[in-house]
């Protein structure tokens, strides 16, 4: 799982200077009149030691640094929003959304701050920290059978709201407004601060980074390029989606990429622990994947700027012990990551 070298000298690492600094206004976290609204306004950091293309400047946004460590804040934010403007939940709702964990947790930080239920239908091999994480939170866990991964957790989810008139759920797999919520915010912050960027490169989840962000960029700058990271077709890569599985997302809209890299499970691990020890970022494993795919664009690029979206951080990971110990493909594949 050893990860090639960036050819980088040290020199120029310390002597390239970060173009589009905020250099007319401080560097403050601003203010929020809740945690809800706080949601965004992630970092764009460069990580040159990741990128094996020296023509390139490789670009991080650490969505890990959203309120509940992931981006999906920006989404469960969305979705929530989206069920009160639409008149949908009533004194007795429970909001249920099908999730591997971020979506969970982010709706259920979201909801108990509103005051709503949540219930969370999930892998029943998710990992630990999540479910601690969904417990503080208050959100009610409905197991689904983990080999089924998340498709399971939609399959169970959706016999839930037929069943009990009580369930609302709001669909991340199937709601405009998750899209809608990168195309108005993460696109938005992205331009801001990286106006002349080429390539955007994501994971393949729900398909809503993906969608949402190229479309804004694409308006931005109509040659920008969007590419995918997608696992191997049964690799569990947590967080992200093989198409070739039999899901297909109803938001994904496959006319916004330009193309998809597989990564593997091996791959992503390697590249995450590569980028804790070269650039001191603490991501999470599909993120590694997101990284692998971004590698393989610079490496075809004469010249240009690149943004790759971290989607989390690696805390949720650590009962695992994938930063500290070996793994052969073995131990890789016995890994609980979803």
């Amino acid at each position: 799982m050893a990860l090639r070298e960036a050819e980088v000298e040290p020199d120029r690492l310390r002597s390239v200077p970060a173009p589009h600094a905020h250099e007319d206004s401080p560097p403050h976290g601003g203010r929020y009149a809740s945690i809800v609204d706080a949601i965004g306004h992630t970092p764009l950091v460069e990580i040159p030691r990741m990128c094996p293309n020296p023509d390139v400047r490789l670009y991080a946004k650490l969505e890990f640094l959203n309120p509940t460590g992931s981006v999906k804040d920006r989404v469960a934010r969305a979705l929530i929003e989206d069920l009160e403007d639409s008149g949908r939940l009533s004194a007795d709702s429970i909001i249920v959304e099908p999730t591997s964990g971020n979506t969970g947790i982010a709706l259920a930080m979201i909801a108990r701050r509103k005051g709503y239920r949540v219930a969370v239908v999930m892998p029943d091999n998710v990992t630990q920290e999540r479910r601690q994480l969904l417990g503080l939170f208050g959100a009610e866990i409905i197991d689904s059978p983990g080999e089924k991964g998340s498709n399971g957790a939609v399959e169970m989810a959706k016999y839930l709201v037929e069943k009990d008139s009580r369930f609302v759920m709001p669909y991340q797999y199937g709601n405009p407004a998750n899209p809608r919520a990168h195309e108005e915010t993460t696109a938005e912050e992205i331009i801001a601060d990286c106006p002349e960027v080429d390539v955007f490169v994501a994971g393949l989840g729900t398909g809503g980074t993906l969608v949402g962000v190229g479309r804004r960029l694409r308006r931005h700058h109509p040659g920008v390029r969007i590419y995918a990271a997608e696992p191997m077709p049964g690799d569990a890569v947590q967080g992200l989606r093989s198409l070739d599985e039999g899901f297909i997302p109803e938001i994904f809209d496959p006319s916004v990429l330009d193309g998809k890299y597989l990564v593997s499970n091996a791959e992503s691990i390697g590249a995450l622990r590569a980028l804790t020890e070269r650039e001191g970022i603490f991501a999470g494993v599909s993120s590694g994947g997101a990284i692998v795919a971004a590698q393989r664009v610079a490496e075809t690029m004469s010249h240009g700027t690149i943004v790759v979206l971290l989607a989390d951080g690696g805390w949720k990971y650590l009962s695992e012990d994938i930063w500290g110990r070996d793994l052969d493909r073995d131990d890789v594949d016995s890994l609980n990551l979803w």
